[in-house]
């Protein structure tokens, strides 16, 4: 497995604790670190049934200052993407990547990691 975190999200915190004392075996990326490309998004968001709005932190203060809850229903699916692959703050996480190839994003990550 690899996930996406940000190392002072305490949601990220939570999800890597839960996995470590589950002992599972996964590879770190941080979002902060290793920002995501656009191409990366898009074959993200592709390999997933979400909506591309499962992709924005809409409680980051990017999300919030930029008032992007207002501008994205006037946005391209590849605006999307290119505003996503300007910061890491502005991508949910965490993001975690199965070794089937499936994708969780955000809420369904902890779901997951706490139903093992």
């Amino acid at each position: 497995m690899k996930i996406i975190c940000y190392s002072k999200c305490s949601t990220c915190k939570s999800v890597l604790k839960t996995m470590d004392e589950k002992g599972l075996k996964y590879e770190v990326r941080d979002i902060k670190e290793e920002n995501p490309t656009k191409e990366e998004i898009k074959k993200w968001h592709e390999a997933t049934d979400y909506d591309i709005r499962r992709f924005f932190n809409t409680s980051g203060m990017i999300y919030r200052n930029e008032n992007l809850k207002d501008k994205l229903d006037e946005m391209s699916l590849d605006e999307k993407y290119e505003k996503l692959a300007t910061d890491g703050m502005l991508v949910k996480r965490p993001i975690l990547f199965l070794d089937d190839g499936q994708i969780l994003v955000g809420p369904d990550v902890r779901k997951y990691v706490e139903a093992l």
